[in-house]
């Protein structure tokens, strides 16, 4: 084997262990991040009922409204059509394309997973043109444009090529899968293997490797925060039942007898 040969086998190894790293670390920031994130949510008090009107009075209510607004987005259809149809097309696509590369991390391949495969390459699609769709609104909407950060664009910009860099392999240069899936397995069962070293696919991985790092500082934290937020949670039931933070109770009594909750 010749000089150049032995060089070109080794990298598939040196990218499989930078990678591997790589992702290890991208891991641990995100999960301990948004870990701390949520508790940090769990803490924050909420002395005042400010659920969204009109809202539920019972916890069924509050689990339905929270069930419509997850999964159908139904407060953003009240206000934009647009918005709602962009944000739809994009979460949902984003969920099936997650759901689908589960193929690489698990063997057998659940069946489920197998049944969804065919679909894979739409919701990529429909990912990329909600996310462009999302990106035209901060730029053409006057008041969207007016309250857009460079933050907001970059993130959009990201995920972007985060769906791109994937529709590429799809259906221009292919890479190695088979290669992929041992190097993604490798990693569950920390037995590093090499990575095919196929520019799309090095993109697309470095791109998600960033996303997992930004993730836990960014406004992509809507994800879990929805289920924190007291307009959505709350019960409109004030009149009912007397609201008490939980460290409102603790206060001492005021000077004029009054409580001081």
């Amino acid at each position: 084997m010749s000089a150049d040969a032995a060089a070109a086998g080794r990298v598939p190894l040196l990218l499989g262990a930078i990678f591997a790293v790589l992702f290890y670390l991208a891991a641990a920031v995100l999960l301990l991040g948004v870990a701390a994130r949520v508790a940090r949510y769990a803490r924050t008090p909420a002395p005042l009922v400010i659920p969204t009107t009109p809202a539920p009075t019972t916890h069924a209510g509050v689990i339905a409204r929270m069930f419509r607004e997850v999964v159908f987005f139904e407060s953003l259809f009240k206000g934009s059509k647009w918005s709602w149809l962009f944000g739809w097309l994009f979460h949902f696509g984003m969920l099936v394309a997650l759901a689908r590369h589960l193929r690489y991390f698990t063997e057998p391949v659940w069946s489920w997973v197998v049944m969804i495969q065919w679909i894979g390459g739409y919701a990529g699609i429909a990912m990329f043109l909600g996310l462009g769709g999302l990106w035209l609104r901060r730029v053409l909407v006057d008041r969207i444009r007016y309250i857009s950060a460079p933050s907001d664009h970059l993130m959009l910009a990201l995920l972007l090529a985060i769906a791109g860099s994937g529709l590429v392999m799809k259906y221009g240069e292919h890479t190695d899968i088979v290669s992929l899936k041992a190097f993604t397995l490798g990693l569950i069962f920390f037995d590093w293997q090499p990575l095919p070293a196929d520019p799309p696919l090095l993109v697309h991985l470095s791109l998600v490797v960033i996303l997992m790092l930004i993730f836990p500082f960014s406004k992509l934290l809507h994800a879990p925060g929805v289920f924190f937020s007291p307009t959505r949670n709350m019960r409109d039931n004030p009149r009912e039942h007397r609201h008490l933070a939980p460290w409102a109770g603790n206060l001492p009594d005021r000077a004029d007898g009054t409580d001081g909750a």
